[in-house]
């Protein structure tokens, strides 16, 4: 133990006085939440980088918090010698990326009650963050959160660090997104935002790629803070369970409305890692994106409980406030990340999101509305789910013109068939014949619409054959046009690279880092 300590303050005596002092700070705040336990066996982990660059900043940070923790009284710390033999033996790194599982691992060999883990960002060229917890190794909980800045006094070897994404369980790549929204009072323009971006965000997930195929996307939607819904369900509501499709999403973003409430995130977090039906898979990438406005620490759920039950599940929590940066971290939404793994983010919900006019925009969403036309109505739902899919395209197009229209097509022309078109299969016969769901036999002719019932089988099929083809070359064409499309408005928003933070900006560079980590690749 004491030659640990001489270590640290040798490490501490290498760098100036105030370089130190953060980290000071920092264990002091994570000793104060550990008041309640008057003893307490820590082991203390290496800071790894977010961004998984490779660099002498873990260690260093790691050194001086444990110099820094060993002058808490009833504070007991693992040698770090012995933490990393028993890391080697369990083949884990010695970083914070560990599971519930292996912290539980971690605390029974080594006989410790909780970790301490955490990462770092750069925040300047020469300053960088530190996010920290103590995690029970028993239950998982997190005991104590806090974050510091400080200046860098270590170096950057510039190759990153190869972190191997979880083994993959899963025949075909998945990927689970719930988004929470804050309904409430002076919300509007998270909502518009969502509204208009919500195509944009998922042509990003559909551009990536796992064993050379496009994910599946699911998306899950909530609202809370609104005072139209109960205090007896914490002001939350599920608006729609896991879907892959995107058109009833969207549907029920524009039927949202704002009103008054109490804004209670760990609760709505609890609800939707309870409620929704997450996979089991290691290698999915699941996450919940929680937007709004007021302190995260509100309700009778904590926030670090909720954070707790999502990363027992994989599941990433990040974290879009509302406002001023700093308003948001004093307010807890920078420690409500941390807690689940996640990202923390700010957003002007009043900025409107700068858009660029592709010279593609015009043409895809001409092409958009004939791929609508590919559709044949299908079951009792046929009619009205077509009457409601026109009108979600009438919506996109007063918000977001032309160019809304050519996200929304770009993402049902590239979405892998047997996930786009089986969310479309049971009101569109040629959803289902593409996407394989139902056989050309199993057609029920008396479900199909009067014009076509009169026809004889080889007229239903050379017509049922057009159609399909006729949505094949459009979406071909589409994904064409998408891919020039892509490439004019990447260099017209280099041009603005300091816009206005706004939703979608904060979302795709999270989906980005985190869907990386589970072993997808994305397009340039």
């Amino acid at each position: 133990m004491k030659e640990l300590i001489y270590i640290g303050v040798f490490l501490a005596g290498l760098c100036p006085a105030w370089a130190a002092q953060p980290l000071d700070k920092l264990a002091d705040t994570l000793a104060a939440g550990l008041k309640d336990r008057p003893t307490i066996k820590l082991a203390v982990l290496e800071f790894p980088y977010t961004s998984g660059k490779g660099s002498e900043g873990p260690v260093v940070v790691q050194e001086r918090l444990i110099t820094a923790l060993s002058k808490a009284k009833g504070v007991t710390l693992i040698e770090r010698g012995q933490l990393k033999k028993v890391l080697g033996e369990l083949n884990l790194q010695a970083s914070g990326a560990m599971d519930e599982a292996a912290v539980k691992q971690v605390g029974k060999l080594l006989g410790a009650d909780a970790v301490v883990t955490g990462t770092l960002n750069d925040i300047k060229e020469k300053r960088a963050e530190v996010n920290a917890r103590v995690v029970e190794t028993e239950t998982g909980r997190i005991l104590a959160a806090a974050a510091v800045q400080l200046e860098k006094t270590w170096k950057d070897t510039g190759a990153a660090v190869t972190v191997k994404p979880p083994q993959d369980f899963g025949a075909k790549p998945l990927v689970q997104v719930a988004v929470l929204l804050d309904t409430s009072n002076s919300m509007d323009g998270l909502i518009n935002q969502a509204r208009t971006q919500i195509w944009k965000i998922v042509n990003e997930l559909v551009t990536a790629e796992k064993g050379g195929s496009a994910p599946a996307i699911e998306v899950a939607l909530y609202e809370y803070g609104n005072s139209a819904l109960t205090a007896e369900s914490g002001y939350v509501r599920q608006v729609v369970p896991f879907t892959r499709d995107l058109d009833r999403v969207a549907q029920e973003l524009f039927a949202l409305k704002t009103n008054g409430g109490d804004e209670y995130c760990g609760w709505a977090i609890k609800d939707a890692v309870s409620q929704l039906k997450w996979s089991p898979k290691a290698d999915v990438y699941k996450a919940i994106f929680i937007a709004g406005n007021e302190p995260f620490t509100q309700g009778a759920v904590p926030f670090a409980e909720a954070a707790a039950l999502a990363k027992g599940k994989g599941i990433f929590v990040n974290t879009i406030f509302c406002g001023p940066r700093q308003q948001g971290v004093g307010e807890q939404w920078l420690a409500g990340a941390t807690a689940a793994d996640g990202d923390f983010a700010y957003i002007d919900q009043q900025a409107a999101a700068y858009t660029v006019s592709a010279p593609q925009d015009a043409q895809i969403s001409a092409l958009s509305a004939k791929m609508d036309d590919t559709s044949v109505a299908y079951g009792s739902r046929g009619s009205a789910k077509m009457a409601a899919r026109a009108s979600v395209a009438q919506s996109v197009m007063a918000s977001g013109g032309v160019g809304g229209m050519a996200e929304r097509a770009a993402f049902k022309a590239a979405a892998p068939a047997a996930s786009m078109a089986a969310a479309e299969a049971d009101w569109d016969a040629v959803s289902a014949l593409e996407s394989g769901t139902v056989k050309r036999e199993e057609l029920k002719k008396e479900q199909l619409p009067d014009e076509l019932k009169k026809m004889d089988q080889k007229e239903l099929d050379a017509y049922l054959d057009k159609q399909l083809a006729e949505r094949k070359r459009i979406k071909d064409e589409i994904n064409r046009l998408q891919t020039e499309r892509k490439a004019f408005i990447a260099a017209e928003e280099k041009k603005n690279a300091g816009g206005a933070n706004t939703l979608d900006k904060a979302v795709i560079d999270t989906i980005h880092r985190q869907a990386t980590q589970r072993g997808y690749k994305f397009s340039k």
